[in-house]
């Protein structure tokens, strides 16, 4: 049988700023990545997406960003070394103290936005965030692009990596995503993200937005829980897999 991990985004709400329908979304996925505060998120958003995983047995991760809850992570940021092993101490931390009191365990992680695309291209970046890992905790999942400079990094210190996919966000040629700040980044179309998500599972690979076939592997297919069609996609996905005889479950926890 077909196995393919669903993840979903959430969290991202701030105080009175409400972001996503984290409630609709959560059981039709098998895996969740919770902001951490520094792109969206707040202690109290924290601890109720928590506890909305942990009541659906989702598998948990944390979602953390650079510093910018007004940009929402998706702005580069110059920073060192160092300051990324910081950030993401900082925020995996303060998730997993969420997770134990919750009574679960932390699963994976997974860099938001612009850190997360800084990350596949640069080796010094993708460093940072794997030495962090390895030492906060060696047995977490790392999720991010195939054959990029995160995995790289991971599998070089013996960290579990899980490639990703996108079931809303378009390719370019060189399989990178098409930026948010041009024509056609997102995926809109229902059809359309059904078709990407069984051309990833059934022929592991993608359609370009200028219309090349090109190679992708993903163990897990992201559904942004921001993106104005998220619950609707979400659904269909999940009953088209169903449908399909595909199991919906996240990577085996190896700790």
């Amino acid at each position: 049988m077909q196995q393919i991990d669903l993840n979903c985004d959430m969290g991202e709400s701030y105080g009175a700023g409400l972001v996503g329908n984290d409630e609709v979304l959560m059981p039709l996925v098998s895996s969740v990545n919770i902001a951490c505060g520094f792109h969206g998120g707040d202690p109290s958003v924290m601890h109720r997406t928590v506890t909305l995983a942990v009541r659906h047995g989702v598998s948990i991760g944390a979602h953390p960003s650079y510093p910018d809850l007004q940009g929402f992570g998706r702005r580069h940021m110059q920073m060192s070394a160092q300051e990324i092993y910081d950030l993401m101490l900082y925020q995996t931390g303060a998730l997993e103290s969420f997770v134990r009191a919750g009574g679960a365990t932390l699963h994976h992680v997974k860099p938001h936005g612009a850190l997360y695309n800084q990350a596949a291209r640069d080796p010094e970046t993708a460093a940072s965030i794997v030495h962090a890992m390895y030492y906060f905790n060696k047995d977490l999942y790392l999720y991010g692009p195939a054959g990029s400079e995160l995995e790289k990094a991971a599998l070089g210190l013996g960290l579990a990596f899980c490639a990703e996919a996108f079931a809303d966000r378009t390719y370019q040629a060189d399989g990178s995503l098409t930026p948010r700040s041009e024509q056609g980044a997102l995926i809109k179309d229902l059809v359309q993200a059904l078709h990407q998500v069984h051309s990833i599972i059934d022929r592991r690979a993608v359609r370009t937005l200028e219309g090349a076939m090109i190679p992708v592997q993903a163990g897990t297919i992201c559904i942004h829980g921001d993106g104005l069609h998220a619950a609707e996609f979400a659904t269909a996905i999940r009953k088209s897999l169903t449908e399909k005889g595909v199991r919906v479950q996240s990577p085996q926890s190896r700790s």
